[in-house]
């Protein structure tokens, strides 16, 4: 699939999963076009943690409330640290924000399906340190994502986007 096939075709995927693996292989791969993301300053603030391990994958999925991905067979959790780079401005969201959507188009690329869980696991109830725990993430990081990954077992919706030209423009006067 070209780049501009996988921008077009990538969608938020909340539905189940097919109980088959990803090979680690895929993973890699999905983690290695994250981590080729623009950085900051190249501060490089964002690390990837991959769960392919059934076992950690329930514990994971068990502290998310309201439950979501609960079939999905693997996940990337995208950490994310705090370094000061121009003018003392961290670009740690930016950061993680290109390397994760460089991670949903590979997801997309290679025939799987992702969501990308941010708001739903940092929000006051602080789901992310429970999983960071769960990971052991070292200190100094921050857990700020969870990209669950699999082969859609539902068909794929297309939301409705507003058209082009509502969104988009040349050379305004």
């Amino acid at each position: 699939m070209d780049i501009l096939e996988a921008i077009e075709s990538r969608r938020s995927y909340r539905g189940k999963y097919k109980p088959e693996p990803v090979p680690r292989a895929d993973l890699e791969r999905i983690m290695r076009a994250g981590l080729a993301a623009p950085s900051g300053c190249n501060k490089q603030t964002v690390s990837l943690v991959a769960v392919d391990d059934p076992e950690v994958m329930k514990r994971l999925l068990g502290v998310i409330d309201p439950p979501v991905a609960q079939t999905a067979p693997a996940a990337i959790c995208v950490l994310s640290r705090h370094i000061n780079a121009y003018r003392d401005k961290c670009f740690a969201v930016q950061d993680y924000s290109a390397a994760i959507e460089n991670m949903l188009l590979a997801v997309t690329a290679l025939g799987y399906r992702s969501c990308w869980y941010e708001g739903h696991i940092t929000d006051d109830d602080r789901l992310c340190d429970k999983m960071a725990e769960i990971l052991n993430v070292p200190e100094g990081y921050e857990l700020v994502c969870f990209l669950p990954i699999g082969v859609p077992a539902d068909g794929d919706t297309q939301p409705k986007k507003l058209p082009f030209e509502e969104r988009a423009w040349f050379n305004p006067r």
